[in-house]
């Protein structure tokens, strides 16, 4: 389990994390999405020991991260800016890792370098964005860690390869047991993956959820009435978002849908339709009730004034 409470990391000119508290339990995929800036990749270094906290704590079953090798080796991080040694072939990669992880599967990490066609004795320095990208992940995997962490891990993959990648990452976690953080900034490549979903906003978890109770606990109601009417019409429902055109409102509800159904259907409406919500839409509307603005795929983002 990874236990994170209160953990800040500030740098010279500006805080990256502050008061960030979240636990990940085993065998789970936790996604983490945030526009870049968000203080995703500050969050993973910190996690995995390239950064030491300025405030709070970062525990891996009970034991410290920061200066323990122990831990550490129980670790494989894939980081957004990818690194090799100079000149490196995937032999020289894959004799550096078996030297730092004893449980390295070179085996493994062979077989999956047939599947991906990527040559073992060329230099990684005339791979392509998104075979250096595979390479990265691969060895990674050979690992065989109890916790993986990838940063952007989608970046630079064709569909294809994306969905060849997700297959890879939930094979160990169901086998194995192995847990994995993904961070991205798009939700969409997060969705179908993960047992858990978070948001940082500026160094700020400001929602974290269950993916099914994210998805079922909240639905979109269209609603109209004869009568004039406004949103006070709907007291004791919990509303996140509400647009009203005409006489007909849309409306995103949180709770129980068959008592929230029941309760607006005994106000007689001549329209009452509930729709699914997809996650973005989700995600979108719960920032709305937090006070932020948020573009789910892309680089911007701002606090309402």
């Amino acid at each position: 389990m990874i236990q994170v409470t209160n953990l800040t990391k500030r740098f010279q000119d500006f805080t990256a994390l502050e008061h960030v508290t979240c636990h990940i339990g085993s065998g789970c995929i936790y996604g983490m999405v945030g526009s870049n800036g968000a203080g995703k990749s500050t969050f993973l270094r910190t996690l995995c020991g390239v950064y030491q906290p300025d405030d709070g704590q970062v525990l891996i079953d009970g034991k410290a991260v920061w200066d323990n090798p122990e831990v550490k080796r129980r670790i494989a991080y894939v980081p957004d800016e990818l690194y090799f040694l100079p000149g490196a072939s995937l032999e020289r990669m894959a004799r550096m890792y078996v030297s730092l992880y004893p449980d390295f599967d070179a085996q493994r990490f062979w077989k999956l370098c047939e599947q991906l066609q990527l040559p073992r004795k060329k230099s990684l320095g005339q791979f392509s964005k998104g075979m250096r990208r595979q390479a990265a992940t691969i060895l990674a995997l050979a690992c065989r860690p109890d916790y993986l962490f990838f940063d952007e891990t989608f970046d630079g993959l064709d569909p294809v390869m994306r969905n060849f990648v997700k297959k890879l990452i939930c094979d160990d976690v169901l086998e194995r047991g192995a847990s994995a953080i993904i961070t991205s900034h798009s939700l969409r490549e997060l969705e179908d993956i993960c047992d858990q979903l978070a948001l940082l906003h500026k160094g700020g978890l400001v929602l974290e959820s269950d993916i099914e109770n994210l998805k079922t606990s909240q639905f979109k109601i269209q609603i109209a009435f004869r009568e004039p009417y406004e949103k006070s019409k709907f007291e004791g429902i919990r509303i996140s978002h509400f647009e009203k055109s005409g006489s007909v409102s849309n409306m995103i509800v949180s709770g129980d849908r068959n008592t929230i159904v029941e309760k607006l259907n005994a106000m007689e409406p001549i329209l009452l339709d509930v729709l699914p919500l997809s996650l973005e839409e989700v995600f979108t509307y719960e920032m709305e009730t937090l006070g932020y603005t948020f573009q789910i795929d892309g680089m911007t983002e701002e606090e309402h004034k």
